[in-house]
């Protein structure tokens, strides 16, 4: 359950999805709705689902460890994304307290240059890698957040050696959607994202684990791989790459040598309005955050009504994809970018136009494959 708790938030991102502001809206959840929306997150029953308090920046609502308060005493799991500022530092000792159980770090490129370039505040890499240090100190389980784009697409294997030498064990990667602030001239091609997608399977191969938000097609290409690996096969068989791949591979290898031949890749079966739901700050339910389609309001309805009943969440649960993405093999394990389909072709049941896989092209191998994910 991703809340997006105010947009106010003391960065302003080349990329930002909720084109956040230095103040609150108006018609913000007030305090009293904040904790209401907290107490339905519960009804959902146990194993409560994670409640992860986002912005914006979180950490410029007045009253959030009020509402972390609320959680922790209904055993809702909270998790965190604030945003790498001064702010973030002032507010480590609260999110250390022991009530926050995950926190999520931004950062975009090993450069400090380059990642505040992006997220447009001077001392946002320092402030991040200084909150990680410390936080990972006090026994505080951190994960760092990259946003590819092509501002950015070419430290990735920096940031591998930077995660590692932070000691962070988690990895999610945002493939980038065009909605908000981010523009299209930032996004990649499809046969640059397939590149992408190969390159974090090897990077899931130095010790950290890797997962993507609006990148499912990294699944069918990690899954892929990790067969090609196990068989023994020719990898370019079943997943193509490029010049993009290529020069993102010898880096990583000139950074930190050689892979170990373990995969720690995520391919949980999640995606926008499928294990994932997202309340924006007026109250709105959507399926995720890069996907602007409402399905609902926390002010009208009950969240758990909402996600269960929504005409468009069980089209999306049960996969009645269209294009390729109806078609693919792959459409359970993967089921494409439904924010990225939406915001290219205005349908959230579309197919990802990021994805080149044409379904049908890899013959009985993908039986293979899909029976030991199933399994």
């Amino acid at each position: 359950m991703f809340w997006e708790t105010t947009k106010a938030c003391p960065l302003a991102c080349i990329h930002c999805r909720a084109e956040a502001i230095t103040r609150p809206m108006p018609g913000e959840l007030s305090h009293a709705e904040g904790l209401e929306l907290v107490r339905q997150v519960a009804e959902f029953g146990r194993p409560y689902p994670v409640l992860v308090l986002s912005g914006g920046d979180p950490l410029s609502r007045e009253d959030i460890w009020e509402l972390v308060d609320e959680a922790h005493s209904l055993g809702v799991p909270v998790a965190m994304a604030p945003s790498p500022s001064k702010v973030l530092l002032d507010n480590i000792d609260n999110i250390a307290g022991g009530k926050v159980s995950a926190v999520s770090i931004s950062i975009d490129h090993p450069s400090p240059e380059v990642h505040d370039r992006v997220r447009r505040y001077s001392g946002s890499w320092e402030a991040g890698v200084t909150a990680i240090r410390e936080l990972l100190r006090r026994n505080v389980k951190v994960q760092v957040n990259t946003a590819v784009m092509r501002s950015t697409v070419d430290g990735l294997p920096g940031m591998v050696r930077l995660i590692k030498d932070l000691g962070v064990g988690v990895w999610e990667v945002f493939y980038l959607v065009p909605v908000g602030r981010a523009r299209s001239e930032e996004d990649l091609t499809p046969a640059e994202w397939e590149d992408v997608s190969a390159f974090l399977f090897e990077a899931s191969r130095y010790g950290i684990t890797v997962r993507t938000s609006e990148g499912p097609m990294f699944r069918r290409v990690s899954l892929l791989l990790s067969y090609a690996m196990a068989k023994g096969l020719e990898p370019s068989k079943l997943v193509k790459v490029g010049a993009l791949y290529s020069r993102l591979v010898g880096d990583l290898k000139d950074l930190l040598g050689e892979p170990g031949r373990e995969a720690k890749f995520e391919t949980s079966g999640t995606r926008d309005g499928k294990g994932v739901i997202f309340i924006s700050h007026d109250g709105m339910v959507y399926p995720s955050g890069f996907l602007p389609v409402p399905v609902g309001s926390v002010r009208r309805d009950r969240l758990v009504n909402i996600y269960r009943r929504s005409r468009l969440l069980v089209d999306v649960r049960e996969a009645k994809f269209k294009g390729r993405c109806g078609a693919c093999e792959f459409k359970d394990i993967c089921g494409g970018s439904r924010a990225r389909a939406f915001a290219y072709s205005g349908d959230p049941l579309g197919e990802d136009p990021a994805c080149p896989y044409v379904p049908g092209s890899l013959g009985d191998a993908v039986k293979e494959v899909t029976a030991s994910w199933r399994g």
